[in-house]
């Protein structure tokens, strides 16, 4: 245990390091605070009163694991960095189907630009449907929070959640360039650990 405590202390003192780790902390810790900043116009006391008394255990309970409870309060991070998550995956299926995809991933680093800038304008058309799926399902399953037949709130909603989304994923890019690790997966962590 004392080794470990010394290992520990060592690596404090490597400047670089001390900087990566304090960057990483610093931006996770802005995913946290995006957790809590509730959309425009939402009751957040009455939709989590509510989304605790609906029946639990369902899909959305599971969404509300991955996102540290911003789900449940109708908070900006909603639908966290999942949309990306999909886009990846989607890609990568593509990857194996369409040859055109397939010589990206064989360009090396500007084939991976492109497939990452694909990726990208994926996740955007992905958050926009899915904002509208969360959007709907609030209006539907929660109607005392929500405002009801408001189309400023809905576009603004949508566009709220896929800019929060996109933010995201450019804070999960900042941490994997300049932090500690990959910035994708320690936001998943980071909201998994917190809800």
């Amino acid at each position: 245990m004392k080794q470990l405590i010394e290992k520990l202390g060592n690596i404090w003192k490597i400047e670089e390091l001390r900087q990566r780790i304090l960057y990483t902390l610093l931006l996770l810790g802005v995913f946290r605070l995006g957790s809590y900043i509730i959309l425009p116009g939402i009751d957040s006391v009455q939709l989590e009163a509510d989304f605790a008394n609906s029946q639990g255990g369902g899909i959305l309970d599971f969404i509300n694991l991955f996102v540290g409870g911003a789900f449940a309060r109708g908070a900006i991070f909603a639908l966290g960095i999942m949309p990306y998550i999909s886009a990846s995956i989607i890609v990568q299926l593509l990857g194996a189907a369409l040859p055109s995809i397939q010589k990206l991933q064989r360009d090396g680093d500007a084939g991976q630009k492109k497939i990452n800038q694909l990726t990208r304008y994926l996740t955007v058309l992905i958050t926009l449907g899915q904002s509208f799926g969360y959007v709907v399902n609030l209006r539907s399953m929660y109607p005392t929070a929500v405002p009801q037949g408001d189309i400023f709130f809905w576009l603004m909603s949508v566009l709220i959640l896929t800019a929060a989304t996109m933010f995201l994923v450019w804070l999960g890019e900042r941490i994997t360039d300049n932090g500690i690790g990959n910035g994708v997966s320690l936001l998943i962590a980071i909201g998994i650990i917190s809800a």
